[in-house]
């Protein structure tokens, strides 16, 4: 059983109720990632498009929330995915499968979940809470087959009226970050987190902050900057990111626009100075990896302190809505 399979039995403990993120937006988180709902305005009959697929062993979950927001047999028009890493697309080939539904990515994505490449190496020697717990984490792709489809370039999305993507590269080459212009609702990816990833502390706590998008898996610290910028520019009401909880209070845009002013790339790691080099093809270039002294068994123990932590964090939010539901 691989370290993956071990938290299949917490994923499977977790909340299937959804949380409302703005007017028709909701989302469910899966351990520590986050994938959202989105009405369509044809909802009249239910329709909703699904954005990320979190992590593997995740798609009875994600069914389960489905059918308790939107009826028994609901599925949505389409899944959108920020990107193809494995806690955002791990359930994506099964939920397609099952629903018969097209799957829709940047082309700069193309590559990895075609099968034609694996993405760039983590780097966890980049430091904080997550790059220790990287170690334990695939960067493999996928092929997702006659499912996938590249977004077209003009930013539109067909089953998405109302919405537009932006091309958020850094992340990853061809991660996008979607947005809402009517009420100004960011959904961010992993553009940026609203959460510490790099502190244990906040792993559990998860405050709300605006933070560096994944360290490990950021690949172009420059373009990452760039997208930071260029999302603080929208002044958004509202910003859902990959990891974190919603951040919507008065001050979001200024805070935001704080954030990007300050940006700053990790002091030390494998892409700080030199970006991964990617195309159409996938990986082309890598820079040299950097001596990683610490053990991957190491990792493990801090993984799962860390998930059994977020998951009794879980379970008492969770007795606690209960509690007010029932008052």
């Amino acid at each position: 059983m691989n370290d993956l399979e071990k938290i299949d039995s917490n994923i499977q403990s977790s909340n299937d109720e959804l949380s409302k993120v703005a007017t028709g937006v909701f989302h469910t988180k899966i351990i520590f990632v986050n994938s959202y709902f989105v009405d369509t305005p044809e909802n009249a009959n239910g329709s909703f498009v699904l954005i990320d697929t979190g992590l593997p062993y995740s798609a009875t979950k994600i069914r389960h929330a489905v059918e308790n927001r939107y009826g028994a047999g609901a599925k949505p028009t389409a899944i959108i995915l920020t990107h193809g890493h494995f806690d955002h697309a791990g359930s994506v080939l099964e939920l397609a499968e099952q629903w018969s539904a097209p799957v829709y990515a940047h082309r700069l994505e193309m590559p990895y979940l075609t099968g034609k490449s694996d993405y760039p190496p983590q780097d966890p020697t980049v430091g904080g809470a997550i790059a220790q717990m990287s170690r334990l984490f695939p960067h493999g792709g996928y092929d997702l087959k006659n499912h996938i489809h590249a977004l077209p370039e003009n930013g539109e999305i067909a089953e998405m009226s109302g919405w537009k993507y932006f091309h958020t590269p850094g992340h990853t080459a061809g991660h996008i970050s979607l947005w809402r212009e009517s009420d100004r609702v960011l959904l961010a990816g992993d553009a940026l987190t609203t959460m510490n990833l790099d502190s244990w502390i906040s792993n559990v706590t998860e405050k709300r902050e605006f933070c560096s998008p994944p360290k490990p898996f950021t690949t172009d610290w420059q373009a990452a900057r760039r997208s930071v910028e260029l999302l603080a520019e929208l002044e958004p009401n509202v910003v859902a990111a990959g990891h974190g909880r919603p951040i919507n209070d008065a001050n979001t845009a200024k805070q935001l626009k704080e954030f990007a002013r300050n940006f700053d790339s990790p002091r030390k790691g494998r892409y700080v100075l030199r970006p991964a080099i990617t195309d159409e093809r996938g990986v082309v270039a890598l820079p040299p990896p950097v001596t990683d002294t610490v053990k991957v068994a190491s990792a493990a123990v801090a993984a799962g302190v860390i998930v059994a932590a977020i998951v009794r964090r879980n379970g008492k939010e969770l007795k606690r809505d209960e509690r007010s539901t029932k008052k």
